[in-house]
């Protein structure tokens, strides 16, 4: 059965997770996150007044085909130019997204332009049809300070302090047609891994995906990220208990069918958490390398294997 797969998420985790579903099916819809300010695609996005373009890049390289041509192109694409001058930190596949985009206003013929040029199995499509930011309000620092709300994709991921909530601005953003009717079709539905609060819980943050993806059939699979001690991010360094917390208290409506985590933290408390909420645990051995905070794209594909199948 080829199943129809439908995977969230941004950056390096979600390519993890599309290079190991393209060994699983041939019908996947990466929705990628469209918040990043910062680097390459934050210059871009200022500049152009496009969406950023980097890790929609990534889940394209990520799709790429299995043989010399896609993977040439793919490593093309990936390419960052190292100089003195305005180019430096820019990476291939951004500009090109930028040209494409700028010659055609609507944002998916300039993201399956490129797919067709990296033989991409599945599709990749931004979260939104425009470019969003992320929101956060976090926790005093001290007694008698107040609230701190920190604004940008960069920021927040980098924030020092508990986060009490994030949104999106704007609240009620756009989503494109190919997006909600990809979720309706999907049998399965991929959550993380990531950044928590810029590349995986933005997107149940979308009002429409949220509905979408509470009245699906589809079963969803969420990621949970590896060790919290060997996150660098301040605000991505959460405990797996607080990471699903956190996202059923902004999402409630969407049933979570698996929790995914890597066996080296498992706790009590994730399996107390994962039964409240009515999913079902699953540990495996995720992480890239003992110590590691990167998920192991073979070690996903295991685990997705006994999942999906």
């Amino acid at each position: 059965m080829n199943s129809r797969i439908v995977a969230f998420g941004g950056g390096h985790g979600l390519a993890v997770t599309l290079s190991a579903l393209r060994e699983i099916s041939h019908e996947i819809t990466a929705v990628v996150t469209v918040a990043d300010n910062g680097g390459s695609s934050g210059q871009l996005r200022s500049e152009f007044g496009i969406m950023p373009p980097g890790d929609l890049r990534m889940a394209l390289t990520a799709l790429c085909a299995d043989d010399e041509w896609g993977s040439g192109w793919a490593e093309a694409l990936q390419h960052r130019f190292e100089s003195e001058g305005a180019l430096n930190g820019h990476a291939l596949g951004n500009l090109l997204l930028t040209a494409l985009w700028n010659l055609n206003h609507d944002p998916v013929v300039g993201l399956d332009k490129v797919g067709e040029l990296l033989r991409i199995v599945g599709r990749v499509l931004p979260m939104a049809a425009i470019p969003i930011e992320i929101e956060a309000t976090l926790k005093p620092l001290s007694i008698g300070q107040g609230e701190r709300v920190i604004r940008g994709q960069v920021e927040v991921a980098a924030a020092a302090g508990e986060v009490t909530s994030v949104r999106l601005i704007p609240d009620f953003p756009p989503v494109l047609p190919e997006v909600l009717d990809a979720i309706e079709k999907a049998d399965w539905v991929t959550l993380g891994p990531g950044s928590w609060y810029s590349s995986v819980l933005p997107h149940l943050l979308v009002p429409q995906i949220r509905t979408a993806l509470a009245d699906s059939k589809a079963k969803i699979i969420v990621f949970l990220n590896l060790d919290a001690r060997l996150i660098k991010d301040e605000a991505s360094a959460l405990s797996p208990e607080v990471q699903f917390e956190f996202l059923k208290t902004h999402a409630p409506e969407v049933k979570i069918d698996y929790l995914v985590a890597d066996n080296s933290i498992n706790t009590p408390g994730l399996e107390a958490i994962a039964h409240k909420y009515g999913a079902q645990l699953v540990l495996s051995d995720l992480a890239h390398h003992p110590g590691s905070d990167q998920h192991d794209r073979f070690k996903v594909l295991s685990t997705l294997k006994k999942l999906i199948g």
